[in-house]
């Protein structure tokens, strides 16, 4: 089974989540940052791992402690899920639209941590989206990948704020769900080891 279980305590946050690779999009999420539920719910249906999250956090303070730890723990669950990578396929791209939005979000879990988000501030409506900040979007998909030493690369365009990040979490879920699968092939890399 390729599962994790990451506990992650600070001064500020406490995370404990469990990761299912070869689950079925069951969620169990549970922070008190209701958007932030909402993207990470449909990043579990639409990857079709299962994904549970207990977070709390100083968000009388802001939403960036919460955000950015929960990110960090997927990160490294994730990791820790793939174990070896023995015979996953590896890389992925995938497009999603969501209404006027559009994501183009690739992968590869190369074990090489990069992240390159396209998602313009400037062209964001509210300073939020829902009760996350339009920053920690970017910054809980950098924390996600940099932790989960995998290379992401997403552009979004689109009006609506809400559609463009929930176009963003899905294309990642498909993209992450792609480059997970099992092809058999041994490790996917000239070099022999990722």
């Amino acid at each position: 089974m390729r599962t994790a279980t990451i506990e992650r305590k600070t001064r500020e946050t406490e995370v404990s989540l469990k990761l299912n690779l070869d689950g079925s999009g069951d969620s169990n999420i549970d922070t008190p940052l209701k958007f932030l539920n909402h993207m990470l719910e449909n990043f579990a249906r639409h990857s079709s791992f299962d994904l549970d999250i207990y977070a709390r956090g100083d968000v009388e303070v802001d939403d960036h402690h919460l955000v950015e730890d929960v990110g960090i723990a997927m990160g490294e669950a994730f990791d820790k899920a793939l174990g070896d990578k023995m015979g996953i396929a590896r890389m992925s791209n995938r497009i999603v639209p969501m209404d006027d939005s559009r994501a183009d979000v690739s992968v590869d879990l190369s074990g090489r941590p990069y992240a390159v988000i396209e998602l313009p501030f400037s062209e964001f409506h509210e300073k939020r989206v829902g009760d996350v900040s339009k920053e920690n979007v970017v910054h809980f998909l950098e924390s996600f990948a940099l932790n989960g030493r995998f290379n992401l690369n997403v552009k979004v365009e689109g009006k609506n704020d809400h559609h463009k990040v929930e176009s963003c979490f899905k294309a990642l879920a498909k993209s992450l769900q792609d480059a997970t699968r099992i092809t058999g092939k041994g490790i996917p890399s000239t070099k022999g080891v990722i």
